[in-house]
């Protein structure tokens, strides 16, 4: 069975083709706060480094990944950072 993780890495690298890409699990960070489940899987950091990014701002560039990722974050994540 896939993680959530393993699906978040495939998303950006369909999406992104990153020279570099690291999805971090950080829900055990967050137990007991608003959004966070038993089991994790809820709370994410991600890095992507990619060509496609080139001259986007920063907030620019977090749009593109919540974008790519909306569909996965709708099916149960509530936090991007």
């Amino acid at each position: 069975m896939q993680t959530r993780a393993d699906r978040i890495r495939q998303i950006l690298e369909a999406s992104f083709a990153p020279a570099r890409v690291e999805v971090r699990d950080d829900s055990q960070l967050h137990a007991g706060h608003a959004g966070a489940a038993p089991g994790g899987e809820t709370h994410y950091s991600v890095l992507a480094v990619s060509p496609t990014f080139a001259g986007m701002n920063r907030v620019a560039r977090s749009r593109a990944v919540h974008a790519a990722l909306d569909a996965e974050s709708a099916a149960g994540c509530t936090r991007w950072p």
